[in-house]
């Protein structure tokens, strides 16, 4: 939850959600630790061969070190191998550094949903990639 704290951008789920869907059948809970400390998590899920990474977040101290890759990797890979063709997601608008993270990694624009986020109200940008050969 500290790293949802100092993550604004990133979804805010309260500590019973990320529970409750740690349980739901074809979810996926990621955390990378350095150090004996865990410095970021990835929460996604998989539906037949569609999957949607839900929320990734990375401590502040930890940033630009290759965690949050570490994680989407793993993640994609997971995806793939249980099946999964395409990868979702959605990011706020004004999130332009995550946007140009997931663009990095084969992710590409696919439409703006209005009204999708709050607190501040916000466009959420959506985001596909494909899972095809190898996951890099």
């Amino acid at each position: 939850m500290a790293i949802v704290e100092e993550s604004p951008a990133a979804a805010i789920w309260l500590k019973e959600s990320y529970q409750k869907f740690s349980e739901e059948n074809g979810s996926l809970a990621l955390v990378i630790e350095t150090d004996g400390e865990i410095c970021g998590f990835l929460i996604g899920r998989r539906v037949g061969d569609q999957a949607e990474v839900l929320n990734l977040a990375v401590a502040t101290k930890h940033r630009r070190k290759g965690e949050g890759t570490a994680l989407l990797g793993a993640a994609l890979e997971e995806f793939r191998s249980g099946g999964g063709k395409s990868v979702y997601l959605e990011v706020r608008e004004s999130n332009t550094g995550a946007i140009a993270f997931y663009e990095r990694h084969g992710f590409a624009k696919t439409g703006l949903r209005r009204g999708y986020y709050r607190h501040p109200d916000e466009p959420a940008v959506t985001m596909e990639r494909k899972l095809t050969g190898s996951i890099g």
